[in-house]
């Protein structure tokens, strides 16, 4: 039986300072947002995730975008050196709660960089952005630590957005999901169905076909609803002022031993 535990973390109070990269400069409404995570983590659980809240780091802005510390495949989590150096005191609440959950821990080190935003898993294969935040050091150790144990890792080009799983992610089947103009490579992807919206490249696979998303995607969800699929959505709008997606909010671990 996989194991359905999604790791999320409390916005810190500081979270209007957040880094912004490939967008304009918005006001983010904090108490809004601690809300819309709270709606966020709701969500999963109501589609049968345990949520582990890892400790807050309320000096780190960034912090409530936990998927970028750690990068999970079967019971090994790699545990990430973000490109962005003002980031990287976030990994170490992220170390301690993967290691509660007995998954065994390896590290990324200098001068390698990775933000696990950057890893888009289908299956045994693991995509990596080559972009802004991880760089070509970083994704030499995640072969390292994951081929051996079965993955095959691509490396692709991330330049529009500021990570990969800005640009693309995937549905249940694995088709690739994405919006053309953010994306930078769809041949790379065997089968790419492209989408109507920047945001509804975004799914997170709740389980029993059902897809969480953001409501900004509402023409993307039309479109997965009448393909069979079963979007769930909630209002992100305050992360996404900071880059943020539904993928980035939570990490989801599937492959934990009993």
């Amino acid at each position: 039986m996989p194991s359905q535990k999604a790791l999320v973390r409390r916005p810190s109070p500081r979270l209007a300072e957040g880094l912004v990269t490939h967008i304009e400069r918005e006001k983010v409404d904090v108490d809004l947002a601690v809300e819309q995570w709270e709606e966020y983590t709701e969500a999963l659980l109501a589609h049968g995730w345990e949520t582990i809240e890892v400790d807050r780091a309320d000096d780190c802005p960034d912090s409530v975008f936990v998927e970028d510390a750690v990068v999970v495949y079967k019971n090994v989590a790699l545990i990430t050196r973000p490109g962005a150096p003002s980031r990287r005191d976030e990994t170490a609440g992220v170390e301690e709660a993967v290691a509660r959950l007995g998954c065994s821990v390896n590290w990324i080190w200098e001068p390698g960089t990775l933000e696990g935003g950057d890893v888009l898993k289908i299956g045994d294969t693991v995509y990596v952005g080559r972009g802004g935040r991880t760089n070509a050091a970083g994704i030499q150790q995640l072969r390292a630590v994951f081929e051996p144990l079965g993955a095959r890792v691509v490396a692709v080009p991330v330049s529009k957005v500021l990570h990969l799983k800005s640009a693309v992610t995937a549905l249940p089947d694995g088709t690739v999901v994405g919006h053309i103009p953010k994306t930078d490579a769809p041949s790379l992807f065997p089968r790419f169905l492209p989408v109507p919206e920047e945001s509804g490249a975004h799914v997170v696979l709740l389980g029993g076909g059902k897809l969480l998303m953001a409501a900004s995607a509402s023409k993307t969800a039309e479109l997965l609803a009448d393909l069979g699929h079963e979007p769930v959505l909630v209002d992100i709008s305050e992360f996404e002022k900071l880059e943020g997606c539904v993928t980035c909010l939570s990490v989801r671990l599937r492959e934990l031993y009993a």
